[in-house]
């Protein structure tokens, strides 16, 4: 059910668990400790568009982060079954998150949004966007023609998005981001204060030195360690496609007042 209004942290944290945006999520501990893994052992299709090197190749290490990060249960022997999100620490996330928001507001940052996963989170940052732009905050436009191996980066309801065979598609690529600041530049326009993103799209931009925010799922960690070595600013962790987008309303609504945007 629907909270109206901007629900309060217990509020919200309720609707988080009711709705598995956290708390008992979709994800299986298999697949988390799957991916883990695969990150550990250098599959870049896991590291999110960062460069994490031969720092984190102990998968327990991963997991040793993701629990204090994310939520998700720190015992090793625990490798089938249910996995969680803390929705404390999703809240506590949203808080940091909805800080630097207050600041790019207050400084009438450039900023870029964009996501790999349009069918859950396009809405949270459509509306970040709108509110950021009402604020006075210039939203990026990026570039016309970029393309990558998987399609076509365009940019739909002030969020940049790969769109392939007709239809927004999802991804993990950094690739996407990197057309857009390459495109930036042969265009002499200047770069993005703040990206907001998920996915390659916040990983690549943190990697190449901008201030960069997103969100991340359980079975995601990239994210979670770029934060822990201080290369993206916040990630705030989530299921990021529970069953409908609207389940992300009361979220957005509360990160927007958090930030002075509402």
């Amino acid at each position: 059910m629907p909270i109206p209004g901007i629900p309060s942290r217990a509020e919200l944290i309720a609707h988080l668990v009711r709705t598995r945006i956290a708390g008992d999520v979709a994800t299986p501990r298999e697949n988390n400790l799957s991916h883990y893994r695969k990150l550990a052992n250098g599959d870049r299709h896991y590291w999110l568009g960062l460069e994490l090197g031969d720092r984190w190749s102990d998968e327990q290490d991963v997991l040793a982060v993701m629990a204090e990060r994310c939520g998700v249960s720190d015992d090793p022997e625990h490798r089938y079954g249910q996995d969680t999100i803390d929705p404390e620490l999703t809240v506590d996330a949203l808080d940091r998150l909805a800080a630097r928001l207050r600041k790019a507001a207050a400084g009438k940052q450039r900023v870029l949004l964009a996501t790999g996963h349009p069918g859950g989170l396009l809405d949270v940052h459509r509306a970040t966007a709108a509110a950021l732009r009402a604020a006075g905050c210039e939203i990026v436009v990026i570039p016309d023609g970029l393309v990558t191996d998987e399609g076509y980066v365009m940019q739909f309801a002030d969020v940049a998005v790969l769109e392939h065979g007709a239809s927004l598609w999802h991804t993990h690529s950094g690739e996407p981001m990197h057309e857009i600041l390459r495109g930036l530049d042969r265009e002499r326009r200047p770069l993005p204060d703040l990206v907001v993103a998920d996915h390659g799209w916040a990983g690549r931009a943190g990697r190449l030195g901008i201030d960069a925010v997103g969100y991340a799922d359980s079975n995601d960690p990239a994210l979670f360690l770029a934060e822990a070595e201080g290369t993206v600013q916040v990630t705030v962790p989530l299921d990021d496609h529970v069953t409908s987008p609207r389940h992300y309303d009361p979220m957005t609504a509360y990160l927007l007042n958090a930030a002075g945007l509402a």
